[in-house]
């Protein structure tokens, strides 16, 4: 089944800044961070899955990227 949208969280020092919705890029972090920064939107951007199928959840805002996965934070980490 083709995918007609995407979801890509805006990335800054390890934390999940802004989460929006994007045509499908194939999965590819590297076309999900060229269309946000060609539609106007800089910075680094990663593909995330809306049912957490991929990178451990969904990323949500204030959620932690380790560079392989999302997660929750948890109190120690503000």
């Amino acid at each position: 089944m083709p995918h007609d949208n995407a979801h890509a969280a805006r990335i800054e020092n390890g934390i999940v800044r802004e989460v929006i919705v994007i045509p499908y890029c194939n999965d590819d972090d590297a076309q999900v961070t060229a269309y946000c920064n060609s539609i106007g939107l800089a910075g680094t951007w990663i593909d995330t899955s809306y049912l957490g199928a991929r990178r451990g959840k969904y990323a949500g805002i204030g959620d932690l990227w380790d560079g392989t996965t999302f997660s929750a934070p948890t109190s120690g980490d503000e």
